[in-house]
């Protein structure tokens, strides 16, 4: 199938899959005139590929997680368990520093709200 064929089906953009090849996450063959075309197999690694970014993987991580999907073997399926691992406690220490940021947040909005409550006139 064509790229548009494989953006429509997999509901990304072109601009997307065209990323993903030059990130070494997707592959395609080219036709004589430059063409790419995907297999229908393309369709469900594109939703594997999305599924990994909603999880907060970057490119490069997931092309370190893919080879347990392209070539299973215990090995690679250890290699991105810990992979995997880690990059939950990356997202688990950034959630934390978000908190810490909200708490602090959430103290200023306090502060203003008194400030506030002396200016107005009653």
């Amino acid at each position: 199938m064509r790229i548009g064929e494989l953006a429509s089906q997999a509901g990304v953009s072109v601009r997307s899959l065209r990323y993903y090849e030059e990130q070494g996450l997707l592959t395609s063959t080219r036709s004589p005139s430059g063409q790419r075309h995907y297999t229908d197999d393309e369709v469900e690694r594109v939703r594997l590929i999305q599924c990994l970014y909603a999880a907060g993987l970057s490119s490069r991580t997931i092309v370190e997680v893919l080879p347990c999907v392209d070539s299973p073997s215990e090995r690679n399926s250890d290699e991105a368990f810990e992979r995997l691992l880690q990059e939950r406690e990356r997202i688990s220490r950034h959630i934390d520093e978000l908190l810490q940021a909200r708490d602090a947040l959430d103290r200023l909005i306090d502060v203003n709200r008194a400030h506030r409550a002396q200016l107005t006139p009653r």
